[in-house]
């Protein structure tokens, strides 16, 4: 999965704002609740929401950011910039997040703490589980719409879309959802047994959620960092595509590069006829771009290198 056009292309920033407001609301609740019920969990669960409202207006920088056109200085534009500020987001979950979620389960675990009346808890966890399922639902329905328009299922996106704002939303609505119930199960077990051992385990699993969602993220907005080429069938759909061009007898070498969103970049070694004019030359060029481009709307660049064949020997 090399692009992301089509239908709900445009609404990645919605999408991260609407995450981004149900996060910061249900952050308030849950310190509130933390605080009154003594719960680690709850503590862990509000760190967890603090995490991604502040994953998701890095997100929303990224998303302004990348937008900015190409300029002199620039010639390829700032679309990769989104994932930098993208890795930068999945580090904040990670040690915002994950590591106060350990430490705090931890601490709870070592230092034999009592829980207090869960009651605010329990309706702090329903009105946050209703949120985040909205958000989440807004995300899918999102990657669902691109999936659909580019004929794949819904995880084999969500794995290669560039979209990284949008994957993140998605991953981090469904780890809050878990943690959600985590906590929950954490409050009824000490509320069940009198202890606070149960409190401080639910704490550690949202921790290690979280680190696992930061992690996947992270690894995701490196590889794009680094330079990801299409997947091997869509290069290979180019190849032929080009070997149709009348005026072209072979593709010795093909790099694409998926830029962001909608932004692909394709350079390839081509040994033309050797009967070509200059100018059916030009021409072959531009009819490649132009079939390229409906083959891959978000093919944006396309640069032909002249190549003669390699001799052996």
């Amino acid at each position: 999965m090399g692009a992301s056009g089509g239908p709900g292309a445009g609404g990645s920033a919605f999408t991260v704002v609407v995450a981004t407001a149900a996060n910061f609301g249900v952050a308030l609740a849950k310190a509130v609740a933390g605080v009154i019920s003594g719960s680690s969990a709850m503590l862990a669960e509000a760190g967890h929401s603090v995490a991604d409202t502040c994953t998701e207006l890095l997100l929303l920088v990224s998303l302004k950011r990348s937008k900015k056109p190409a300029d002199e200085d620039h010639p390829l534009g700032h679309a990769p910039e989104r994932y930098i500020w993208a890795l930068l987001a999945s580090v904040a979950t990670f040690v915002g997040g994950g590591v106060f979620a350990l430490y705090d389960g931890i601490h709870s675990l070592t230092h034999g703490e009592t829980p207090g009346d869960p009651l605010v808890s329990y309706i702090v966890l329903a009105a946050a589980f209703v949120l985040e399922g909205l958000s989440l639902r807004t995300g899918l329905k999102q990657a669902s719409g691109r999936a659909g328009y580019f004929k794949v299922p819904l995880l084999r996106y969500l794995r290669h879309t560039p979209d990284t704002a949008v994957k993140a939303v998605v991953m981090e609505d469904t780890a809050a959802l878990v943690g959600l119930v985590l906590a929950a199960l954490g409050l009824l077990g000490g509320q069940l047994t009198g202890s606070g051992v149960w409190d401080g385990i639910a704490s550690i699993l949202i921790g290690l959620l979280l680190v696992l969602v930061a992690v996947i993220l992270g690894r995701a907005n490196t590889e794009l960092l680094v330079g990801r080429a299409l997947p091997a069938s869509a290069r290979d759909a180019v190849r032929r595509e080009l070997l149709t061009i009348r005026h072209i007898e072979d593709v010795m070498e093909l790099t694409t590069l998926v830029q962001g969103p909608g932004e692909i970049l394709v350079a390839a070694k081509v040994d033309f006829r050797d009967l070509s004019s200059a100018a059916e030359i030009e021409w072959a060029c531009e009819e490649a771009e132009t079939r390229l481009r409906a083959l891959f709307p978000d093919i944006r660049r396309v640069y032909l290198d002249p190549t003669p064949p390699r001799r052996d020997g």
